[in-house]
């Protein structure tokens, strides 16, 4: 079995300006029609575990901890009345979504990803996002970061390769280099080959030997970057469910169709009812959706 955890926020503010590339105006449902679909792509190929994480609101506990953390402000109106239409249409999709609050999605999907790792019969899982900091979840070849955007599948090498460390040290290079989409930015002075170098030599932050930073009038560096740290660090112990069979996808609900229409893509409604009958056969299923994993990064599986 292969369960894919899906960033829906990510999604959505992708099909959003993708729409925009070639239309003068934003379609009211554009976005959302256009995660239903991709979803129902990958449910053609085969998959049939699927999760989808959510921000509901952009802020998190995080805020609390920095000032400077990304908020919801900026994002433009046509985009922002999208969010919850997602999560709802996703629901009547029959496909299991978190709709985050005090937490981000990308908590959501490093907890999906624990979780799904406890069950022997989870072949891969596969996080589609290209998000830094879910590189922290990736173990071997099984916990794999599916960038869309690039086009490529990173599993552990692939990840060392990009960052120059492994997976469980993504944390304490983020809060070295810092992550201009999160809103924090890292200790001055120090670039990824720097922060690389020193994490390969002394390990996570907290063993770093007193005095690697010069201090600075306002804080000591260290401190700073363990801070950063938290920031970077997701949580991975939100109890989405207790069984990946929960995740299993077995259908829309009645009232798909209408949503459907409300979306103003009523192929949807025809669409998704004959996904029902490709799940009838799980060893096709199988067979189908190994090949997708491969083909959508172009069987660059590193």
């Amino acid at each position: 079995m292969i369960v894919h955890l899906i960033d829906g926020t990510y999604e959505l503010f992708r099909h959003f300006y993708g729409i925009r590339r070639f239309r003068k105006t934003d379609p009211p449902s554009g976005a959302v029609a256009g995660v239903l679909n991709m979803i129902a792509k990958m449910i053609e190929d085969g998959a049939t575990h699927v999760g989808v994480a959510t921000d509901h609101v952009i802020e998190s506990f995080r805020n609390d901890l920095w000032r400077d953390y990304k908020t919801g402000a900026g994002i433009e109106p046509a985009l922002r009345a999208q969010f919850h239409p997602l999560e709802e249409a996703l629901a009547a999709m029959g496909v299991v979504v978190w709709p985050m609050i005090e937490f981000e999605a990308d908590d959501a999907l490093a907890s999906g990803a624990r979780l799904a790792t406890r069950d022997k019969r989870v072949e891969k899982i596969c996080i589609w996002t290209p998000d830094k900091d879910l590189a922290q979840c990736v173990v071997g070849d099984r916990v794999v970061q599916i960038d869309r955007r690039k086009n490529e599948i990173r599993g552990e090498q692939a990840i060392r390769a990009k960052f120059g460390v492994a997976p469980e040290f993504i944390p304490d290079y983020l809060a070295l280099v810092g992550d201009a989409a999160d809103g924090y930015p890292g200790i001055a002075g120090v670039g990824p080959k720097t922060a690389a170098s020193l994490i390969n030599r002394h390990g996570h932050l907290e063993q770093f030997p007193a005095g690697v930073f010069r201090e600075t009038a306002n804080s000591n560096n260290l401190e700073l970057a363990l801070l950063f740290k938290t920031l970077a660090t997701l949580r991975n112990d939100i109890p989405l469910f207790k069984r990946v069979d929960e995740l299993r996808w077995k259908g829309a609900t009645e009232s798909f169709a209408s949503v459907a229409r409300k979306i103003d893509d009523e192929r949807l409604a025809i669409r998704v009812p004959q996904l029902e009958k490709q799940l009838m056969s799980p060893q096709i299923s199988r067979i189908t959706q190994t090949r997708k994993t491969k083909k959508v990064a172009g069987n660059k599986t590193q």
